[in-house]
């Protein structure tokens, strides 16, 4: 049985969840698109884990829906990207990354030794948060910057190997 401390730990949760199905639905509907279990289901795996590639987010729906083949999910996830219910982006030499956070023109940090991707606010608070040197004519709506770099865990891990390929050399 839980406890009441464990129950009211797990209300604000419970509600956040249930707030955030109801704004999926409603963005649902307000695309014209039918409210399925698939296309709560893809939406929950992403929100759980940012940045899946395609084949995690299968792995994580097949949890709850267990008979939903690949070729579902790829058209949910291309669905939903295109109404913008979901952001794909693809950082070089990876498959590409879904999450739900859309509509905010954030930008992301990605190590490339691990591969880790984290997001990054807008670097000037808001849209298009880079003004270009030239326009070509348009008009610019956002800005996608992809930051390259090593994280703090793995420039841990180069300095231990250096520090011990130099003590072999010593």
């Amino acid at each position: 049985m839980a406890t009441i401390q464990q129950t009211q730990t797990a209300r604000p949760h419970q509600e956040a969840t249930e707030a955030i199905r109801r704004a999926w639905t409603q963005g649902l509907r307000a695309h014209g698109r039918r409210v399925t279990k698939q296309r709560l289901a893809v939406l929950s795996a992403i929100h759980r884990a940012p940045h899946s590639t395609a084949d995690a987010i299968v792995a994580s729906v097949r949890k709850e829906l267990p008979t939903i083949t690949m070729q579902s999910v790829y058209v949910v996830l291309a669905d939903l990207t295109s109404i913008d219910m979901l952001r794909k982006f693809e950082p070089p030499g990876t498959p590409a990354l879904y999450e739900t956070r859309t509509g905010d023109n954030h930008h992301h940090a990605f190590c490339i030794r691990c591969l880790r991707v984290e997001d990054v606010d807008c670097a000037v608070g808001e849209a298009p948060c880079l003004i270009p040197s030239e326009h070509h004519g348009m008009t610019f709506i956002s800005a996608d910057v992809l930051y390259r770099g090593i994280c703090a865990d793995c420039q841990q891990e180069i300095d231990r190997e250096m520090a011990a390929q130099s003590t072999i050399l010593s």
